[in-house]
């Protein structure tokens, strides 16, 4: 090549429209190369800085700088002997990796040929990728080419499979983490030439010291405005208990705090303490619903502002919540605090694709808070502890399972091997007798009824609720919730996931501001009220369910322990749980509650109930852990295992944007928001608005209502509501049986 016609790596203008000079193909080669290796100082920086050495290396082949420069328009008239068009270019590297190092050069190959694409199968995947044709010309291209010597000297690495983190069963986890050091650093090395301005926004984040000092001054102002209650008093030991917890050595602990106990700000004081103590980065808070995360980071947003990033599908695109610095930190988690959800923590851990491992390096020397511990799903749990494990031991993060309902995560052995559990070890409790903090913060009596075995009828179970000026009724099936609010008195309140997001917000606050006035408030609610939904009535009816379900719907009861003693009346319902596992929950809780006597939410009991629970499952249904089985071939199924570890299994679903008028959001309805979709098409922000006027619903029922008129498809695969009657002021979307099952009557509400 002239000198004209240097390569290059990519080419930008500038804000007045002029082009910068090009992005020196070996300068961004030399810069992923050294920001990947600090990303990667702990764990393997040799191989990270070879892998951005070589990661772009088949941008030396002419076809590609011909592409760079004419499609772009950089220099359209560039004359170099090739055709012009898209060019592949990140296959050379690998195959030069594997050139050089054999069978360890793969290690290196999964990483630079998925760089674009994600980590790739060995089989029918990258192996096929490695032996085409096309790939060892691109190789033979680039070299001729005649790179800098710096550029194809791997130096004195010599690759060491023996000191990978957790020998073979880390592997693939070790990969993962190398390829997210390689991805960020990429991103991060182009957007500095792309888009200075942008990559400069991305720093100035406070440190540990200043966020634990704003947190100080905030839980001073809390306790001089709590009144001296006996809750308050035990909050306030809890809350002193985790600070001095901090000072512990870096590993797993649990924090069992029974239900209003104040498990979240003292869970954060933990964390705080902990990573100032020991040099942690981050801490990152990891919530199982949407539903309730966004309570939780505006709480933390309250005390440290912008210095905490809210990572989940529904997370608004509000400029209160969101600025161009917090929805970049959202791509790899560079913020000192992170609130997401089960779904994006774990799925990243086992992800295949660039955007989902991108942030992975970041929870290396990270203090992660698992709230609402008992929720980790039981058919992925086993993949779930081998992570952890690894973590923890190796990559220097300290785990806190922060509950009301500890689950048995040890270890343990069966008759049957394939029911064992690889568990959790030298898991450290925080609260230093929780036995006796269970007794002080007991406030209500649990009621059984007398015969586990027979149910109550729905006529009955109204009459017994009416009689109550405020009590609240949690059901296991959205149906149930309908059919026992339609024998309720006028004016009852609903929840279920049949209702939006906004509508759902919209009725809790209502809940909320009824309760505190002293209004009479009845409701009937599904299971999403159980967890951070801080409401507190005089009396609760539980369907019969997972001993941690009944837990947690005392917590909604006598919350703040102003009565004496309140109820928790257990009910069982006309029809058993769903198949699967509520039903397995209801099955264990009631073999763990036969012939109970005394107090039935005893702390003890809960072991019990999770460990017949977690016998009764497959806790990897998925097979993920074969999937990611390595030996010394280093072949593993990368891509596959991805796609099979899904928390939230949605291939059957289909999102309903209903017509729910927001009292809220006047200035920007769901009417707004959808004249906006039809007119410039579906982006990211304004899907993340319509989020909160969504329900999910079977396929099934939106090819029906779709059949019927009632929806109609506004973009590929989302679905409008048209028809009025859709969506009931109360109960929210109707469909299947309750379209004709609600009479007109109720549709007249309070």
């Amino acid at each position: 090549m002239t000198d004209r016609m240097l390569p290059i790596a990519h080419v930008a203008r500038d804000e007045t429209g002029a082009w910068r000079p090009p992005h020196d193909l070996a300068e961004h080669l030399a810069g992923v190369a050294t920001l990947s290796a600090s990303f990667a100082r702990e764990f393997g920086q040799d191989w990270a800085r070879l892998a951005g050495q070589w990661h772009d290396l088949g941008k030396y082949r002419p076809r590609f700088q011909n592409y760079i420069r004419q499609v772009s328009g950089f220099e359209v008239d560039a004359h170099i002997e090739n055709k012009p068009g898209r060019s592949p270019h990140s296959t050379a590297g690998a195959l030069l990796a594997c050139a050089t190092f054999k069978e360890a050069g793969r290690v290196l190959a999964y990483l630079i040929a998925g760089h674009h694409a994600g980590l790739d199968d060995w089989h029918q995947g990258l192996n096929e990728r490695l032996a085409d044709p096309a790939s060892r010309a691109e190789l033979e291209q680039a070299l001729a080419e005649s790179p800098p010597a710096a550029i194809l000297d791997p130096g004195a690495f010599k690759p060491d499979l023996r000191a990978i983190p957790g020998g073979s069963a880390g592997f693939t986890l070790w990969v993962r983490m190398l390829f997210s050091c390689l991805v960020d650093a990429d991103f991060l090395d182009t957007e500095a030439y792309m888009n200075p301005i942008q990559a400069a926004s991305r720093q100035g984040w406070p440190d540990i010291d200043a966020l634990l000092a704003q947190f100080g001054r905030h839980m001073v102002g809390l306790a001089a405005k709590a009144p001296d209650t006996p809750v308050n008093q035990q909050r306030a030991e809890v809350l002193a208990q985790c600070r001095a917890k901090g000072a512990e050595a870096p590993g797993l602990f649990s924090l069992t705090v029974p239900t209003g106990g104040g498990k979240t700000l003292s869970s954060l004081a933990f964390a705080l303490e902990h990573a100032r103590r020991h040099g942690k980065r981050r801490i990152i808070y990891v919530i199982p619903y949407t539903s309730i995360i966004e309570q939780t980071a505006d709480t933390f947003r309250s005390i440290f502002g912008e210095a905490v990033i809210e990572h989940h599908s529904n997370a608004e695109a509000a400029p209160d919540k969101e600025n161009c610095k917090s929805r970049l930190a959202c791509e790899n988690w560079d913020a000192p605090i992170v609130v997401t959800t089960n779904v994006q923590f774990f799925e990243s851990l086992f992800a295949a694709r660039t955007s989902r491992c991108r942030k992975l390096h970041n929870i290396v020397d990270a203090v992660v808070v698992l709230d609402e511990a008992q929720l980790l799903p039981p058919e992925f749990l086993q993949p779930i502890l081998d992570v952890l494990n690894l973590l923890t031991r190796h990559y220097g993060v300290t785990v806190v399972l922060s509950t009301a309902t500890q689950p048995a995560l040890s270890t343990r052995e069966y008759f049957d091997p394939r029911k064992n559990i690889v568990g959790l070890e030298n898991v450290r409790e925080i609260v230093n007798e929780p036995d006796a903090l269970y007794r002080a913060l007991e406030r209500v009596n649990v009621t059984l009824p007398a015969d586990m075995q027979a149910p109550t009828d729905w006529d009955t179970l109204a009459d017994k609720l009416a009689r109550h000026d405020s009590v609240l009724a949690i059901v296991n099936r959205r149906s149930d919730a309908r059919e026992l609010w339609q024998r309720m008195p006028t004016g009852t309140l609903h929840l279920s996931a049949l209702m939006c997001g906004a509508h759902r917000s919209q009725t809790i606050a209502s809940i909320k501001a009824r309760l505190k006035a002293g209004i009479a408030t009845r409701v009937i609610s599904t299971q999403l009220v159980e967890a951070g939904v801080d409401v507190d009535f005089p009396v609760v009816y539980r369907a019969l369910a997972g001993l941690d379900s009944i837990a947690q719907a005392a917590g909604r009861c006598n919350r703040e322990g102003k009565l004496e003693r309140a109820e928790v009346v257990v009910f069982i319902a006309p029809k058993p749980a769903p198949p699967g596992l509520l039903l397995k929950g209801e099955n264990a809780c009631r073999s763990v509650l036969h012939g109970c006597n005394g107090n039935p939410l005893e702390r003890a009991l809960f072991a019990r109930y999770f460990e017949q629970l977690y016998h009764a499952c497959d806790l990897d249904q998925h097979g993920i852990a074969d999937l990611l089985k390595v030996d010394k071939t280093l072949e593993v199924n990368f891509r596959t295992a991805a796609e099979k570890f899904k928390l939230i299994q949605d291939e059957d679903s289909a999102p309903v944007i209903v017509r729910y008028r927001d009292p809220d959001c006047i200035d920007d309805s769901v009417d707004a928001l959808l004249a906006t979709l039809r007119k410039d098409g579906p982006q990211r922000w304004l899907m993340r608005k319509l989020q909160r006027y969504t329900v999910n619903i079977h396929q099934r029922e939106a090819m029906k209502l779709l059949e019927q008129g009632d929806i109609e498809e506004a973009v590929p695969g989302l679905f409008v509501q048209v028809s009025d009657l859709l969506y009931h002021p109360v109960l929210g979307l109707l469909h299947g049986e309750a379209a004709g099952a609600v009479p007109a009557a109720a549709w007249v509400v309070s």
